[in-house]
């Protein structure tokens, strides 16, 4: 990856993003280097700047009738809906001249509705207003504390959600990482090397999300702090929702969301910062920011949330968009440094488990909660 930290993410960028460390460390006693956090991604994948493609090459920035709007498209069925979203009966195997020049005739509002009716991650620039986490006092308080010691339950998955759930495991506390043993982590499917980066030394939980409900249940009730990206009422469809289940006093239930815990759409991390408008200036209109990086803010915005929820007690859900997040980051100066300094790959730490041994540790957690919860899970 060329540049430092402040070269690719912008200088206000990360100079929020390491306030935000600071805070970590001084609430968590856990040290996180900012800089790394952002662009390591990139620099483990070998990613650089590529102007309105962004740097893993999903995502496109494209011109409208009236402004600008983002598109990724990263899942086999993105590309299968792309007829539909042009309005054509087949495209060309590369769609991106085809989109682009359906869009460049439509208002930005009126693209965006139609990819988000077809299920497409899209953002219409700067959409998304700023605002906080959203905090609901759910359940009783208990002593202010650290992560240290305490069991969380990661059900998400990408960048942002287990970026939470690594700080928390840097922070001593037990991590359990959920996938559903139909379909793991996507990011199982990319290089490996990420996918450690930002689950080591997590236990393996595999779960049939369909039957297993006993021990969902029984693991999401023994949590101290829970971690899902989940879209809404996709959990409590099977009965797995904070307002559903009982928990020890204290427990954070964290939510993280595209657009917002009541909205449906699907989102990556640079559609989100085009939605929270955080994009670069190129010299003919806007460029990507980073790398996803409304993924490793929302990370690390997410992980400080928890820990002010845990100084407060907890015994609240806690819900985090990533667009928000990006809107909030937008507000900061941008303007890449001038500086050439090669950014650091990120250490990656022996996992506990071999890398895609998923479910490696389903019998040592089941045994963990079956204590917690003082019944057979």
């Amino acid at each position: 990856m060329d540049g430092n930290g402040a070269d690719w993410v912008g200088s206000g960028v990360l100079a929020r993003a390491g306030t935000v460390c600071a805070d970590l460390a001084e609430h968590l006693g856990v040290h996180v280097a900012a800089a790394i956090t952002l662009t390591g991604r990139a620099a483990l994948l070998g990613l650089h700047r590529r102007g309105r493609i962004s740097a893993g090459g999903a995502t496109r920035l494209m011109p409208t009738r009236d402004g600008w709007w983002a598109l990724t498209l990263s899942r086999p069925d993105d590309i299968v809906a792309i007829p539909a979203l042009v309005e054509a009966d087949t495209v060309p195997d590369n769609p991106w001249p085809t989109v682009a020049q359906w869009a460049a005739q439509r208002d930005a509002a009126d693209v965006v509705d139609r990819a988000v009716l077809l299920d497409l991650p899209a953002a219409r620039l700067g959409e998304t207003t700023a605002e906080p986490p959203r905090v609901t006092q759910r359940g009783n308080r208990a002593a202010p504390r650290s992560a240290e010691g305490l069991l969380v339950a990661d059900l998400s998955s990408m960048w942002a959600g287990p970026l939470c759930g690594q700080i928390l495991a840097d922070a001593g506390a037990t991590v359990v990482k959920v996938e559903s043993a139909a379909r793991p982590d996507g990011t199982r499917a990319g290089d490996q090397a990420f996918y450690d980066w930002v689950n080591h030394g997590k236990l393996s939980y595999a779960a049939d999300f369909d039957r297993d409900h006993h021990r969902l249940r029984a693991l999401l009730m023994a949590a101290d702090i829970v971690i899902e990206g989940s879209r809404p009422g996709v959990l409590a469809r099977r009965g797995l929702s904070p307002e559903i289940l009982p928990g020890p006093d204290g427990r954070v239930w964290l939510r993280i969301s595209g657009h917002g815990p009541d909205s449906q759409r699907a989102a990556f991390g640079d559609d989100a910062a085009v939605a929270g408008g955080l994009v670069g200036a190129g010299e003919n209109g806007p460029v990507f920011c980073g790398d996803a990086i409304a993924d490793p803010l929302t990370g690390l915005e997410s992980a400080l949330a928890v820990a002010h929820s845990l100084r407060r007690g907890g015994g609240e859900t806690v819900e985090v968009a990533m667009s928000a997040v990006a809107a909030n980051y937008a507000a900061l100066p941008i303007t890449p440094s001038q500086s050439s300094t090669q950014a650091a790959s990120p250490a990656l730490p022996p996992r506990s488990a071999p890398a895609g041994a998923l479910g490696a540790d389903n019998a040592a957690v089941d045994a963990l909660v079956a204590r917690r919860n003082s019944v057979p899970c």
